[in-house]
């Protein structure tokens, strides 16, 4: 079994900053990327910014410049941070795991979801 856990969502005012984490546990060999993505009310979900085992980091471009994805090997963990937040960012975001349990296949697990609201 494999669990990922999210925290960091919650309400901020335009311009603010919010930083999200997920975290992999369970029966984990391996990860390769991590990533988040993010769905609004009424459309579909799409990836906000993927991070490579390796480190490199590809992002959308409406969040270029404000968001930076990092991750923490050793923990299993990856993070969100989010500068200059506006109302458009407002969705439901996911973290993504691809990962490896052992079995010579790659899957890909999902967190639950936190919500962030930017909303004056």
């Amino acid at each position: 079994q494999v669990q990922l856990v999210e925290s960091g969502g919650g309400l901020v005012q335009p311009g603010g900053s919010l930083r999200l984490s997920c975290a992999a546990s369970g029966s984990i060999f391996s990860i390769n990327s991590m990533g988040w993505y993010r769905q609004a009310p009424g459309k579909e979900r799409e990836l906000v910014a993927r991070i490579t085992s390796g480190g490199s980091t590809n992002y959308a471009d409406s969040v270029k410049g404000r968001f930076t994805i990092s991750r923490d090997n050793a923990k299993n963990t990856v993070y969100l941070q989010m500068n200059s937040l506006k109302p458009e960012d407002t969705a439901v975001y996911y973290c993504n795991v691809n990962l490896n349990r052992g079995y010579a296949l790659w899957e890909d697990y999902w967190g639950q979801g936190t919500q962030v609201t930017v909303s004056s």
